[in-house]
């Protein structure tokens, strides 16, 4: 059973930084692109930030030069470092990877969500 837990959400100030941390567990063999969305109240879910098993990364325009996401297949985990944070960043941030499971073919899989709050 592969899962995927997420922290390093909580309530800051505009203009702080928060770092947000997704960590795999279970029977895995490898990891293919790994993402992070966000979804707004009353907001469809968006794509904040992603990056590739080569390494390339892209970013909404609205997070570009603001925030870094980053992974270490050594430690099963993704980041997405976020500085200069906006009231407008407020939502829940969700992590989502594409894992092959050992004995089974790649799966798309959903963190929890972790709750960002930016404070004007």
């Amino acid at each position: 059973q592969v899962q995927l837990v997420e922290s390093g959400g909580g309530l800051v100030q505009a203009g702080g930084s928060l770092r947000l941390s997704c960590v795999a567990s279970g029977s895995i063999f490898s990891f293919n692109g790994m993402r992070w969305y966000r979804q707004a109240p009353r907001k469809g879910r968006e794509l904040v930030a992603g990056i590739n098993s080569g390494g390339t990364t892209n970013y909404a325009d609205s997070v570009k030069g603001r925030f870094t996401i980053s992974r270490d297949n050594a430690k099963n985990t993704v980041y997405l470092q976020m500085d200069s944070l906006k009231p407008e960043d407020t939502a829940v941030y969700y992590c989502n990877v594409d894992i092959h499971p050992i004995g089974l073919g790649v799966t798309n899989y959903w963190g929890q969500g972790t709750q960002v709050t930016v404070s004007s």
